[in-house]
């Protein structure tokens, strides 16, 4: 557990710079044999691609570090349960361990779709969850607060 927090505000300290960038506050980390290999936020705005989800983007640079492919022996850290096409790619790479911090409530999650992850894959959630919570609803309260000031 103590391991898992320490992880994890790791990737909430990611999340903070993704709302500082005005991207959408997520957060991931990559650890193996408990080393950091590659850590990263969403960039989907600045890139504008939809796919620069963090996780996408900690899977990239964690399989250039690794020069594999399959992630077994992985532990994936993010802030927020992952979309559909994340645990995708999750399921994929083999994952070995999945750690979010809240679920995701917008019902793109992908537990909310009834997807699962590859079979060897284990997961648990609720690691610094109303921090994760609370900094998604502090950027959406923004994002609401610019759109008002505009019309």
């Amino acid at each position: 557990m103590k391991k898992d927090m320490f992880f994890m505000n790791i990737a909430f300290q990611e999340a903070c710079i993704a709302f500082h960038k005005n991207e959408i506050p997520i957060g991931a980390v990559m650890i193996h044999n408990n080393f950091v290999i590659a850590k990263a936020h969403n960039l989907t705005e600045k890139s504008k691609n939809i796919t620069a989800h963090a996780e996408i983007i900690v899977l990239n640079l964690a399989s250039h570090y690794l020069e594999k492919k399959y992630m077994t022996e992985c532990t994936l850290y993010v802030t927020i349960e992952p979309c559909v096409m994340c645990a995708g790619a999750l399921f994929l790479s083999r994952m070995g361990r999945l750690v979010y911090g809240a679920s995701n409530h917008s019902n793109l999650g992908f537990l909310g779709y009834g997807i699962r992850l590859h079979p060897k894959t284990t997961f648990s959630s609720g690691i610094m969850e109303q921090q994760c919570k609370l900094l998604m609803k502090k950027f959406f309260l923004s994002i609401r607060r610019k759109k008002k000031k505009i019309k």
